[in-house]
């Protein structure tokens, strides 16, 4: 025997009363504005400008080589996070990196969070909040300023 309550909630869709209506809404941070989550749009720019710069770089002091590009790419993400919580192109962008609390994120997160984004895959898996692998094993987020 199938209870009427059952039927009822299944004639009327989804429950959608444990989905955010915005991407960090879970988080306890605001739709819009300095300190919401940084949509995709910032966080490509960011990205692309960091790249292009260390490509720069790379052509000019090492011929260009692809690991050298990923290297200069990689020693700006953690030296300018781990110090002050944001790479050239993020600055550009208007965003930047904190722990969940909204701290800083520091060297070590900047350590790790660099290495799983060198990776790739972790940078482009990520849940509804738009947090990548690489920022939730760090507990990190990127917000706009």
């Amino acid at each position: 025997m199938v209870d009427r309550k059952d039927i009822g909630s299944w004639l009327s869709g989804p429950d959608t009363s444990g989905i955010s209506k915005y991407p960090g809404e879970r988080l306890g941070l605001p739709e819009s504005g300095p300190g919401s989550m940084a949509r995709a749009g910032r966080r490509i720019l960011g990205i692309v400008i960091d790249w292009t710069i260390s490509l720069v770089i790379s052509n000019f002091a090492f011929g260009g080589n692809q690991w050298a590009t990923l290297a200069v790419f990689a020693a700006e993400q953690i030296l300018l996070i781990g110090t002050l919580g944001y790479s050239i192109g993020h600055r550009i962008a208007g965003i930047h990196v904190v722990r969940l609390g909204g701290g800083p994120a520091g060297p070590l997160a900047a350590v790790v969070r660099t290495l799983l984004l060198c990776l790739v895959i972790p940078a482009v898996i990520f849940d509804p909040d738009q947090r990548g692998l690489h920022d939730k094993a760090m507990n990190t987020i990127l917000i706009r300023m």
